[in-house]
Formats: C-alpha cells, sequence, structure tokens
C-alpha cells in the first residue's frame, strides 16, 4: 500500500500497529501444483498459538512462524508426517501430493530464496512471500527452478505494456527468461533474450500477468488494471459531468494535441549527497510541473547497491527486493496523481549506494521518461 505523508496517515498506521497481536507479520502465500495453481497468491496475518496437525500435542509448531501462514492460506487443508529436527513435511495440499514414493517433495522458498529451515522453525517478517512447489530427487530427476515476473500496475487498453520474466537461482540471483510466455487479459506474447515481452490487452478491467515456461515453476499472482484513457478505473478520473448548455464545440485546427511530457523533480534529496550512519532518508518528496491538462500517474523506482548485493523497493510489499544491479533492473511503482508528491518509507534508508528515478504520466499519456540527474534522477549515499 502506497504512504502520502499526512497526519491522518500517521494515525492510522499508530493505531493498526497497536491493534496487531505481538509477532504478527503479513505475508503471502502461493502454492504451485504439478499441472495447476493450487493456492493463489494469498496474504495473510499470523499469530500467536501452537499448530498439531498429526493429533500428537508434542507434535505442535509455532503458530507465527511459516506453518501458520500455510495454515491460513490452504485452510488447513494440507498434510504430512513429523520428523524429528525437521518438524512437519508438507505432501498433500488441498488433494495433489507429492512424496518420497514417487521421487517428489514439496520444496519450500522465501524470497525468492530456497528455505534454510522447515516451515515448523522458520521465523517470518512483514512482507515476506512464501512458495512451495513441487520438486524431486534421485536418478534422473531436474528440479525445476521458479520464475519471477514484473509487470506494472495499470496499462493503457490497446497499448504495449513491458513484462520482464527471470529464472530465480535458489540464492538471492536471477537471470532473464529467455522464450518464456506472458500472458494476461487474453494477450500472450514470448519474452525475448533480456527476458523482456511486450504485452497489449484489448479490453479493460484487472488481469493475473502469467509466466510460464517448461522445466520451470510458473508465476503467477502479480496483477494489471487496464484502463481506456480517463475512464475512472485504476486510477484515473472520469470526465466531469455539467448542466446546462453544452460548450460550443472546438474545431480540430484549435485544439492542437497535447505533446509535451511533464517535468518532475525530486526535491527531498540532492543530487550526490552522502548521508551519515542511521541517518538516512525516509520521506521521498518532489514535485511535476509544466502539465496544465493534469497527471494520470506518478512513479518511483528506489534501487540499492551494497557492496555488490543489489535490491529494488517493491511498493506492494513496501520492502527491498533482490535484483540484478542496475537502475533499470529496479521496478517502478505508483504513488497516485499529485503534482506535490510525497511517499514514507517504512524505516530509514540503510546503508548503500541508492538510485530514486521518478517518472510523471499526463493524461495525453506523455511521459517523462530521459533521465535527468539532479533532476528526476538522484544518486546518493548513506554510510
Amino acid at each position: 500500500m502506497n504512504k502520502l505523508v499526512s497526519g491522518l496517515a500517521a494515525a492510522l498506521l499508530a493505531v493498526a500497529l497497536l491493534a496487531a497481536p505481538a509477532g504478527a507479520a503479513t505475508v503471502t502465500v502461493r502454492v504451485e501444483g504439478a499441472s495447476s495453481t493450487l493456492v493463489p497468491l494469498t496474504r495473510v496475518t499470523t499469530a500467536a498459538g501452537q499448530i498439531v496437525k498429526d493429533g500428537n500435542q508434542a507434535h505442535s509448531c509455532d503458530a507465527a512462524h511459516a506453518i501458520g501462514a500455510l495454515e491460513l492460506a490452504t485452510g488447513g487443508d494440507w498434510s504430512g508426517p513429523w520428523f524429528n529436527g525437521l518438524g512437519y513435511s508438507v505432501e498433500t495440499v488441498r488433494g495433489e501430493t507429492h512424496n518420497g514414493a514417487g521421487n517428489e517433495f514439496y520444496a519450500f522458498w522465501i524470497d525468492g530464496k530456497m528455505a534454510q529451515q522447515g516451515i515448523c522453525d522458520q521465523a517470518v517478517a512483514d512482507g515476506d512471500e512464501l512458495l512451495f512447489y513441487p520438486d524431486c530427487f534421485g536418478a534422473g530427476c531436474t528440479s525445476p527452478a521458479p520464475l519471477d515476473l514484473t509487470a506494472p500496475a495499470t496499462a493503457q487498453r490497446g497499448a504495449p505494456f513491458d513484462v520482464r520474466a527471470v529464472t530465480l537461482d535458489g540464492s538471492g540471483g536471477s537471470t532473464p527468461a529467455q522464450g518464456a510466455t506472458v500472458t494476461a487479459g487474453g494477450a500472450s506474447a514470448t519474452t525475448g533474450a533480456d527476458g523482456v515481452a511486450a504485452l497489449s490487452v484489448p479490453t479493460t478491467g484487472t488481469f493475473e500477468v502469467r509466466a510460464t515456461k517448461p522445466g520451470t515453476v510458473r508465476a503467477t499472482g502479480d496483477q494489471v488494471c487496464v484502463h481506456d484513457g480517463d475512464d475512472g478505473t485504476c486510477g484515473t478520473t472520469s470526465p466531469e459531468t455539467t448542466s446546462g448548455p453544452a460548450e460550443p464545440a472546438t474545431s480540430a485546427s484549435q485544439a492542437a494535441p497535447d505533446r509535451t511530457p511533464p517535468v518532475a523533480r525530486i526535491t527531498a534529496i540532492a543530487e550526490g549527497r552522502v548521508f551519515a550512519h542511521g541517518h538516512g532518508p525516509r520521506v521521498l518528496r518532489g514535485t511535476v510541473g509544466g502539465e496544465p491538462g493534469g497527471l494520470l500517474m506518478v512513479k518511483l523506482r528506489l534501487t540499492r547497491n551494497d557492496g555488490g548485493r543489489c535490491a529494488s523497493f517493491s511498493g506492494k510489499l513496501e520492502r527491498f527486493r533482490p535484483a540484478r544491479c542496475g537502475a533499470t533492473h529496479g521496478r517502478w511503482f505508483a504513488i497516485g496523481s499529485s503534482a506535490d508528491w510525497s511517499y514514507l518509507l517504512p524505516t530509514r534508508l540503510p546503508r548503500g549506494r541508492y538510485v530514486l528515478d521518478v517518472n510523471a504520466i499526463d493524461k495525453a499519456y506523455n511521459r517523462d521518461d530521459a533521465r535527468r540527474r539532479g533532476g528526476n534522477r538522484v544518486v546518493f549515499v548513506v554510510r
């Protein structure tokens, strides 16, 4: 959820923190099966307590751990045996079984990496992404690699937009997924060597974006909202209706089309600034000028490089996610349509070199795409 800096937002955040049980974490869970998605991307909030799946009270697990998230996301529709030192192993989810009898098991990943603990012991934190999928072992086994995708939150009906698919390596890295099929709203395309494919959805609505490729685990759950101009959906504003006599029609020769892009600028952080340890910025702020026709959307992209470990900030999860190094590999996220924009990060930025980009799109779909250091892009460091 985007956070605009305001007294109301701060008050609501305070109430939410007071209401949340101690140790609770809001995470997403997804379970993929052999041929279909068994549990679509589901957001749950863990709670205190114990979970026992086999009736033996000696086999209880902390419900605030990954097991609690799986229990909530599946409605309890999963099972597996208990192993000393591991806890419960996931064998059956919503009727689909993968176990040692077939040299199979459900692999467990968290935040794009293979989990280092079982579901009973694996602690979770706000924004974590849990993924379970069928894997194999033994002679002749080739383990599938999960796909991940990046797609815009909104798109114009009939206009192409880029979807990027990558193959995760299990340790936080990824490579472009060439030859993956990406789909949304009846549209389909194949990714190139850079893992990017252009989709053009012919109808309006909110659609799931998927990526599939033989020998991999499908990526599902991302959504794109497709609008038709300023139609009142996807954050756009419907044209106001007025009563009384209609205004005289304006001829085509009098109404020249708007071809001038807006001009976005970052004001809260100066280009090249160095912040002391523990004093990294938390509020991102700026302006958009030269747009009398109104703004459709303002987007931000924030990337971090800490000694070669790179990440991109996710507006959906409100946390950094591993990414390839370089600002162009970061993910854009929308923060509204105000010309005087601001965004409150969950915490102060820690150590690292950062690139902050802002892009503005007006209601005529002109975009401020050209990067200007000290203008719509700033590079800064937190020691």
